[in-house]
């Protein structure tokens, strides 16, 4: 059996478009990404974040305690990632909660919503507690923070699309690029996909 592994970030990378994984992990060709400067704000924010929010407990969110930058790994989806806090609610369930050096659009965008799901799984696999539920801190919003439902249904979608990744790298599947022809203006790769 396979013991590949990919990240929540591989899941977000496959939903901007499928080929990201082919050029990654087929190809091993690295996007390089750390030269980018929306990525290397977002890391600054986040450490930031997680120096300044150490003891902070969101009581608005009914939190009880928080866990900070937790890793965490599943054998059942082999999946991974570190979410930026976990959430315990009073309620006994728990969340995972992400920071994003975003604005607030007024949407939620598939990839936020995905990645939130996915923290959710790694989160009711590693502690064993129900997840219902995940939160967005937007913090070029005024650190706005925005509640996202989980049903039953999402939690079977991000599954699917875990293994559709996972089917892609053993097989060396060269997928279909993005419908979005606007992501390709910036991508990394727009050189040597065709």
């Amino acid at each position: 059996m396979d013991e590949t592994y990919i990240t929540v970030s591989d899941v977000i990378e496959y939903l901007f478009c499928p080929r990201f994984i082919y050029f990654m992990y087929c190809l091993d060709i690295k996007q390089q990404e750390d030269k980018r400067y929306k990525v290397l704000k977002g890391r600054k924010v986040h450490e930031m974040r997680e120096k300044l929010n150490r003891d902070y407990i969101r009581k608005k969110l009914n939190c009880a305690r928080k866990e900070s930058s937790v890793y965490l790994a599943s054998k059942k989806y082999r999946v991974k990632g570190i979410v930026d806090e976990v959430l315990f609610l009073d309620d006994g369930t728990a969340s995972p909660f992400d920071y994003k050096f975003a604005e607030d659009k007024g949407k939620l965008f598939k990839t936020y919503k995905y990645q939130s799901l996915i923290y959710g799984l790694l989160i009711k696999e590693n502690y064993n507690v129900d997840v219902k539920k995940g939160f967005v801190c937007y913090t070029r919003s005024n650190n706005l923070v925005r509640e996202i439902t989980f049903s039953e249904k999402d939690f079977t979608e991000a599954v699917k699309t875990i293994n559709e990744i996972l089917d892609i790298i053993p097989k060396g599947f060269y997928p279909k690029k993005t419908k979005s022809l606007m992501r390709c203006v910036d991508c990394t790769y727009r050189n040597i996909c065709v």
